[in-house]
């Protein structure tokens, strides 16, 4: 069975959202539906196809578990479309803020072999521009280990660790107050009921929302360097 590059994005987000689920490899198809910004039955009709190529496992109440097979080939997916983000950022100077949709397009029909180039080029980064981990050639995920800013205990030094938003004002603003993962702060403090929060970074300070901090997931320096 061909998989289409839909069908590569639906194993993808899948993998995706059961990474981040501590340990818990089932993810609802209502999930699946949100992030793929897509209908309840086109979601139904596209899990059906891939249960019948044997990539994933589909449970009544508990929703859908990738196969092997189907974590092979979302794990090669995110692993060509991160590259390709950083092979854009680092290589070709593009901001972080315009590559995401750029890298789904390229990432859908470039070859293992020019991915590998990219690697390469690149650096062999271990996170995209955005923090996320990035498979290794052999299939291996690393696992991340972050929490949301908005959560921190104030008092204490950080690192950014990834950024959750694609949106590309939001990617602007976190840039100009040079907040990008791999960034070292000291967590100052965070004002009660919601309020701003007050960071040290080496070269000043910066304050940001309660809400907007949410979307910046910070670790420790010691958990920035992927295991």
């Amino acid at each position: 069975m061909t998989l289409s590059n839909a069908m590569q994005e639906y194993l993808a987000e899948a993998y995706r959202l059961a990474y981040y689920q501590n340990g818990d490899p089932y993810v609802s198809t209502s999930a699946l539906a949100e992030v793929m910004a897509v209908s309840a039955p086109a979601v139904t009709r596209m899990v059906q196809r891939l249960k019948e190529g044997g990539y994933l496992e589909h449970e009544p109440y508990k929703g859908i578990c990738l196969t092997t097979a189907g974590e092979q080939e979302a794990l090669q997916s995110i692993r060509r479309h991160r590259l390709v983000e950083c092979f854009l950022v680092n290589v070709m100077r593009f901001g972080w803020h315009e590559v995401h949709d750029s890298a789904d397009e390229l990432g859908a029909v470039v070859s293992d072999t020019v991915v590998n180039r990219m690697d390469k080029m690149a650096g062999h980064p271990r996170r995209c521009p955005h923090g996320e981990p990035i498979p290794t050639q052999e299939g291996h995920m690393p696992r991340v280990t972050d929490s949301p800013l908005n959560e921190a205990d104030p008092g204490h030094a950080f690192v950014i660790s990834r950024v959750n938003t694609h949106d590309e004002e939001k990617l602007r603003y976190f840039d100009s107050l040079g907040l990008r993962p791999g960034t070292p702060f000291r967590l100052i403090s965070r004002a009660p009921f919601n309020g701003p929060i007050e960071l040290e970074l080496k070269n000043g300070a910066a304050v940001i929302g309660h809400e907007l901090a949410g979307a910046l997931r910070v670790c420790t320096e010691e958990d920035f360097v992927l295991a």
